[in-house]
């Protein structure tokens, strides 16, 4: 291939797919903002730290502290960012930390994340009750499982004065300003690389190179490229590329929601990953515990699809005789 046949072929392939990447990005930009400002009222009048007084009786039976409650809820509904701020208040060790941290990566950012993955055809209410009821066996088994005592209550933090609005509002633009030129970089940036990558068959070559970790997981082999930009930069900047990919009519429903299903308990696994662990959370009991809960999930839903194709076609041939 000739450096001009590269440039034409590079040239074409960006240009198509930047009319999708673009309203794509348009629309996570809208969602993200009405989310984040919609987190930042319920944070000012009490809502969120209401619903984090109400689930810390629960919280002892995952051997966290009730505060650790807050540290969840506020990831559960902003990202892993907030539900970190919270948690280092606490005094926790690696244990708590890692239990804390396993429910946080299962359902942090729920809003912006479950409307991404309803966007690539899966259902919003299925993502949801996955993602939550995850985070919540995992950290109940962790608790039986990882060695050392439960948590004791920690003292409550000191009072602080309640911020005026004016200033949380302020502070809500600062950070939206800086949120949103970096989503438009990333997800142009990533959807050019897809689409550079699909036009030079670099996916199929990774698709194929990556087929044994994909089959091990119960996924598609054509879900590898998603699956690597999902572990690694997560499912808000990754979401051009991914609704990109489902629209294509590439891959078939089951594998969406397959995929869907991992990833929406085991993604963010770099940078999220090293800021938990940069706390106190054990690594590595972070990654394998949502790989390998992912995977029991997964070949649990293949089984589904089987057991469903299967009764279809016994009730139509039954029908017919």
């Amino acid at each position: 291939m000739t450096g001009k046949e590269f440039r034409t072929r590079a040239g074409a392939a960006v240009k198509r797919c930047l009319p999708s990447t673009r309203r794509t990005a348009l629309w996570m930009i809208k969602i993200t903002v009405a989310v984040s400002f919609c987190i930042m009222l319920l944070g000012h009048f009490g809502v969120i730290e209401w619903i984090s007084e109400a689930l810390s009786p629960v919280f002892v039976h995952f051997g966290l502290p009730g505060e650790a409650a807050l540290a969840y809820v506020s990831g559960y509904f902003v990202n892993m960012y907030s539900a970190i701020a919270a948690a280092v208040t606490l005094d926790l060790g690696p244990r708590a930390m890692t239990i804390l941290g396993v429910m946080a990566l299962c359902s942090h950012n729920m809003i912006v994340e479950s409307a991404v993955q309803h966007r690539t055809g899966s259902s919003t209410v299925r993502v949801v009750l996955v993602r939550t009821l995850s985070g919540i066996i995992l950290a109940y088994l962790l608790n039986m499982i990882l060695p050392g005592s439960v948590s004791a209550a920690v003292e409550a933090a000191a009072e602080t004065s309640e911020p005026e609005f004016g200033a949380e509002l302020l502070e809500w633009l600062k950070n939206t300003g800086v949120l949103v030129p970096k989503m438009l970089i990333i997800i142009f940036a990533l959807n050019m690389l897809q689409s550079l990558m699909s036009e030079f068959g670099i996916i199929r070559a990774v698709s194929r190179a990556l087929r044994p970790v994909m089959h091990v997981f119960g996924l598609s082999s054509r879900c590898a490229v998603l699956w690597i930009i999902a572990n690694t930069l997560g499912l808000a900047y990754g979401a051009a590329a991914m609704i990109d990919e489902a629209s294509t009519g590439k891959l078939r429903k089951e594998d969406i929601d397959g995929l869907n299903m991992h990833i929406g308990i085991s993604h963010s696994n770099l940078e999220d990953v090293i800021l938990l662990s940069s706390v106190g959370a054990v690594w590595w009991v972070l990654l394998l515990s949502r790989w390998a809960w992912a995977m029991i999930l997964v070949w649990g839903y293949r089984l589904e699809v089987y057991i469903k194709k299967k009764y279809c076609i016994f009730v139509s041939s039954e029908r017919k005789v």
